[in-house]
């Protein structure tokens, strides 16, 4: 899966990049990361890439000018409408589990971040196909969203995990928090880990998992039981831990 990114700060992704998942799924070829200074596309002596607000106000604009010159580089003048252009803004829909899986299906995307007060609308209206937020929140610019997308959806991709059934419990997967997890060893401190998960009984261990799981949900996240496919078993679990609440 081909990923491109257009930034004014490329620097900030090779830590990122350099380090665990990501490095082992760009070494095995399972990705492919560009990462494009927003910055070599924009013209001039100094090379602006914004500028004040038209109407007045406080802070900075992101041109549209380089940052259209950029996908049509990247992508070709057609290439863009086969290919997700996603900006990165706290206005775009909210980024979960689904999306990235959604994602994930794209032979390749193209992300750009946003910096300052924004990016000129034009972007918005005339260049991207998409608008994705992390979370109600503002942070200083569109690098660390893409950050998140990259890893999240590098995840999905098959062979990147070890375990290739590791994503389908994983919190969120089926719109349930996971498991509580442990570890050796089996007493630390007098807390001990739970008896059925040293029982050596699959079928019991499988049970006591997902009834963790429920209540973990209920407990924290109650909300994401409205999306969750549940088995009759399930809201019977979860009918027990209202009553035993009330």
């Amino acid at each position: 899966m081909q990923f491109d990114i257009l930034t004014l700060f490329p620097d900030s992704f090779s830590s990122p990049l350099g380090q665990s998942i990501l490095k082992r799924a760009v070494e095995k070829n399972l990705i492919s990361v560009a990462i494009h200074n927003i910055r070599d596309y924009a013209t001039g002596k100094h090379r602006i890439t914004d500028d004040t607000p038209y109407g007045g106000g406080g802070g900075m604009v992101m041109k549209p000018d380089p940052i259209f010159q950029a996908v049509d580089a990247i992508l070709g003048e057609n290439a863009a409408s086969s290919v997700p252009v996603i900006l990165l803004s706290p206005q775009g829909r909210l980024f979960t589990q689904k999306v990235a899986v959604e994602l994930s299906t794209y032979p390749r995307l193209l992300l750009i971040c946003g910096r300052y007060e924004g990016v000129d609308e034009r972007v918005r209206q005339f260049l991207a196909s998409d608008e994705i937020s992390i979370g109600d929140y503002v942070l200083t610019g569109g690098e660390i969203p893409a950050m998140v997308i990259l890893d999240a959806v590098t995840r999905l991709i098959p062979g990147v995990l070890g375990d290739p059934t590791a994503t389908a419990r994983d919190s969120h997967s089926q719109s349930l928090l996971e498991h509580p997890q442990y570890t050796r060893p089996p007493t630390f401190r007098d807390h001990a880990v739970p008896d059925v998960l040293l029982s050596g009984n699959h079928r019991e261990i499988s049970l006591w998992r997902r009834r963790e799981a429920l209540r973990r949900t209920h407990e924290r996240r109650p909300e994401l039981l409205e999306q969750a496919d549940l088995t009759e078993q399930d809201l019977a679990f979860l009918e027990s831990l209202e009553r035993a609440s009330d």
